[in-house]
């Protein structure tokens, strides 16, 4: 059986303004020394590896308080596990709201999962914010007004890919290994619709896989055989993994361009062999612990301390992710005040501008508004050299 995972957490913020004056304003899961924050993760099934947002989020927040609390309020955060399934995600997203009396929903992972009830939540007034999904039917302000996600959005990051080849390779022949749902098709869509009307002589071959497919072996063979030079991999962090490590076995030279969320190097590229994903290319818009370039910065060697102390089982290099959004939560908890209503938290979650947390590469910030909440508009492409990511050229997006 799995048990949610309870986390009692305090924040402290020297830097909060005075509040004592302010009237306070309480939502659903709030009183005088408590605010309920809920979310829902793939501990188990075949996405477990994304649970990691979960356990780094908590570890930070455990971090956060032994420094002693937001307003002297403890945080907590009931973690449940969705197995990446719409079904059980809508489940259980009931729970934390109807029976937990969570005041919102933060930083769930996956697309399946968070469509399944974006829906519901909304018809409720519950925020669901910074969402770990990419599609772009979740960035919809009129109809899902209280809901903002935390990832570059697939037209957004697809476009970026799209022009790196038209720059770098404008002659490639490219292949697409795709997961069969809004992860895998939405990706594939924006690809394409990035390349207009080159896409129809650039894409050369495409091959779909479900979840719960044993493995991609097949797909990459028939793939091979179209005489693609490049693959566009839209799919998940398994797959992926599988994909590079079956190209190479077939001996297919083949330029892997792999979407960020499934660049870890713990996840993905040892799994399918350094050596299979060297010359693999992604977009970076955090800054990578593996990268030299690195080795003094502040904001990193915080990170380096806090992931030793606090998730000594965690893979330092695919975390950095993770504790930024820890890092926004804080933030936005914070930003809240005394006002600690469901409006007021929609209110501050959209309504972030210029922000830049230590391990947003230089240049790259957040800025939302209401009626704008894509928080990564730019990136830069990095190639992998077998041992670390290499950030290539300057910042592309807009």
């Amino acid at each position: 059986m799995i048990r949610p995972l309870i986390l009692a957490l305090s924040f402290s913020i020297a830097s909060l303004s005075p509040v004592g004056a302010a009237e306070k304003k309480y939502g659903p899961g709030v009183t005088d020394t408590e605010i309920k924050l809920g979310q829902t993760m793939p501990y188990s099934g075949p996405v477990s590896s994304l649970a990691r947002f979960g356990r780094v989020e908590a570890a930070y927040l455990r971090k956060i308080n032994a420094s002693g609390g937001v307003n002297g309020r403890q945080v907590t955060l009931v973690s449940l596990d969705d197995a990446f399934a719409p079904a059980k995600a809508a489940e259980q997203t009931r729970k934390l709201v109807e029976s937990d009396g969570v005041l919102a929903i933060v930083g769930s992972v996956g697309t399946p999962s968070n469509l399944a009830v974006a829906k519901y939540l909304n018809s409720k007034a519950v925020p669901q914010i910074l969402l770990l999904a990419s599609t772009p039917k979740l960035d919809d302000p009129e109809n899902l007004p209280w809901t903002t996600t935390f990832m570059m959005p697939q037209p957004v990051e697809t476009r970026i890919y799209a022009e790196y080849l038209l720059k770098t390779k404008p002659d490639a022949k490219i292949a697409v290994i795709y997961q069969n749902d809004d992860l895998g098709k939405g990706n594939l869509a924006g690809f394409k619709a990035a390349l207009g009307s080159r896409a129809s002589t650039m894409v050369v071959a495409e091959a779909a896989y479900d979840i719960m497919d044993p493995t991609v072996d097949s797909q990459i063979v028939a793939l091979k055989a179209s005489g693609a030079d490049t693959l566009f991999h839209a799919s998940n962090a398994r797959f992926a993994a599988q994909a590079i490590r079956k190209a190479h076995e077939l001996g297919w030279k083949v330029q892997h361009v792999l979407l960020s969320g499934v660049s870890g190097i713990a996840a993905v590229m040892r799994p399918a062999g350094l050596a299979a994903s060297t010359g693999a290319v992604t977009a970076f818009w955090l800054k990578s612990s593996e990268d030299p370039m690195w080795e003094a910065d502040a904001g990193m060697r915080e990170y380096r301390a806090f992931m030793k102390e606090w998730a000594p089982n965690e893979e330092v290099e695919d975390s950095v992710f993770p504790y930024s959004t820890a890092q926004i939560i804080v933030e936005i908890l914070k930003n809240c005040g005394d006002d600690l209503s469901r409006e007021n938290l929609i209110r501050q979650a959209t309504n972030m501008r210029g922000v830049q947390l230590p391990l947003f590469l230089p240049g790259l910030t957040i800025n939302v508004t209401p009626t704008n909440r894509i928080a990564w508009r730019k990136a830069r492409m990095a190639r992998f050299d077998g041992t670390r990511w290499v950030l290539l050229d300057d910042v592309i997006g807009n």
